[in-house]
């Protein structure tokens, strides 16, 4: 941790700031957890252990509800596990994931002290708890939480007073983050990193975090001078100011003063109107569009949560029908349409539909995100793809280029999803010269090869946008 050092942030408390210079796509610290859980609506479905989604797992034997892809890594978890299995086998069942990841904390801060590695610069006891913020709702379930720890908690544990166990509820309730799977599309479990919770907020921030092997990466989106404080982005900035100003106060409980939200920077932007020949629609006609839009975006919602793909390819365009003429390519409810008619035209598999709405969700995202926002080089992987798909190898071959050159900043060139990315990246420039030797051969072998081997369905869309927009995990 000699690349970093805790001072005063001038009204965010303790922060964490360079002690050398940094450039884009520096790792300024990696961290494994001091504990970690699967989300209980995957406990099946993912390794306890590495956190690898898997077709088949093997449960274990004695709690019933631990699951792991082998025997190996069965071993690698039983050092975490061993008191949980028991524990559980005791309370008759498994508690949710907020309870399972206290007493995993609390069962190695026993066995190891407050501090358990040298790379940790802070204890838990230091860590805000923000207890007192919570609003009356938020308090109730709370106490259902602690109530619930203390008929799990082993009574040949170590026994805690309700103000430690409290205060541990409170510091994971707003400094858990996400964890991923192996491949860092979807969110699948819960831990907690104790120096990344030193790191502030900025909607503009100069750091990104991602999960890779095990351990969270802290990364350099750009030049970051000597001195200068290290912040990432608890929300997503596709949202208007007001709107994350809103989620910071309610779920982290501080007011964003970054340059951002004070100024309202880009908020313009993501509600503006199509200028055609310098003409732009009148205010009305846009905030029409916009209300018709919100409506549409409920009822698509309802459809994809459903699985009623059909229904939400026909809702998609007859909002972008509608609002396409009037809104412009930057309006986050449009965007929106276009991400999700995309991604549900690419599993049904019309592929010239998905590539179309893909290219145009890239083209807004470029106006509004950070040149090396991790959410762009995600975007600009799936338009290359589904360009790819649809035999536009020319358009396609860029789009993973652009894909390729983000994620080496914002995951690194070690992380899976970036070898995938360079993988298909090879792959694209070789059909790309083919392609340009002669068009009619290249069309003529895709064609074959199809037909010898059909495109693969893709992944079933998720009814909400996951891991990458989210890093910090907060309990619906």
């Amino acid at each position: 941790m000699e690349n970093v050092a805790i001072f005063d942030s001038p009204g965010k408390g303790r922060g964490l700031k360079a002690t050398k210079e940094f450039w884009a796509g520096d790792v300024i610290f990696s961290e494994p957890s001091l504990a970690a859980v699967v989300f209980d609506s995957l406990a099946e479905r993912i390794c306890h252990s590495c956190f690898r989604r898997q077709d088949k797992l093997q449960r274990c034997g004695q709690c019933k509800f631990a699951h792991y892809c082998d025997r190996t890594c069965q071993r690698a978890g039983w050092t975490e596990h061993k008191q949980e299995c028991s524990a559980i086998k005791a309370y008759g069942k498994a508690p949710n994931e907020n309870i399972r990841l206290v007493a995993r904390i609390m069962w190695r801060l026993d066995k190891e002290g407050s501090v358990v590695s040298d790379i940790q610069l802070t204890t838990l006891e230091e860590l805000e708890d923000h207890i007192t913020d919570m609003q009356e709702d938020e308090l109730k379930e709370f106490k259902v939480d602690i109530h619930n720890f203390l008929d799990y908690w082993p009574r040949s544990s170590k026994q805690h007073t309700i103000d430690v166990i409290s205060h541990v509820f409170g510091v994971i309730n707003c400094n858990g983050f996400t964890v991923s799977d192996q491949r860092g599309l979807q969110a699948v479990g819960v831990g907690l990193f104790p120096n990344l919770c030193l790191v502030n907020h900025d909607c503009w921030p100069n750091c990104t975090v991602i999960l890779n092997h095990g351990k969270i990466e802290l990364r350099s989106l750009g030049k970051i001078a000597e001195g200068e404080e290290l912040t990432v982005s608890y929300v997503d900035y596709m949202n208007l100011s007001e709107e994350r100003q809103r989620l910071l106060k309610t779920q982290y409980f501080f007011d964003c003063t970054c340059e951002h939200c004070k100024n309202h920077t880009k908020d313009d932007l993501k509600m503006a109107g199509r200028e055609v020949d310098g003409v732009k629609p009148s205010d009305e006609q846009v905030k029409e569009a916009t209300d018709f839009c919100f409506e549409m975006l409920e009822k698509m919602d309802k459809a994809r949560l459903n699985g009623d793909y059909h229904e939400v390819v026909k809702i998609c365009r007859e909002c972008i029908e509608k609002t396409e003429p009037i809104l412009a390519d930057t309006h986050i409810y449009l965007l929106r349409m276009w991400s999700t008619l995309s991604e549900v035209q690419a599993y049904l598999q019309y592929f010239d539909d998905a590539a179309e709405y893909a290219r145009k969700m890239v083209e807004g995202y470029m106006k509004l995100y950070h040149p090396n926002n991790a959410a762009l080089g995600m975007a600009a992987m799936r338009a290359g793809v589904n360009h790819w798909q649809a035999g536009l190898i020319e358009v396609g071959h860029g789009m993973i280029c652009k894909a390729y050159a983000i994620l080496m900043v914002t995951h690194g060139p070690t992380h899976p999803i970036t070898k995938d990315l360079d993988a298909m990246r090879m792959q694209a420039e070789m059909e790309l010269r083919m392609f340009k030797q002669n068009e009619y051969v290249y069309h003529s072998m895709r064609e074959a090869a199809l037909k010898n081997k059909p495109m693969a369905m893709m992944h079933e869309p998720k009814s909400v946008e996951e891991g990458i927009k989210n890093l910090f995990h907060r309990r619906k």
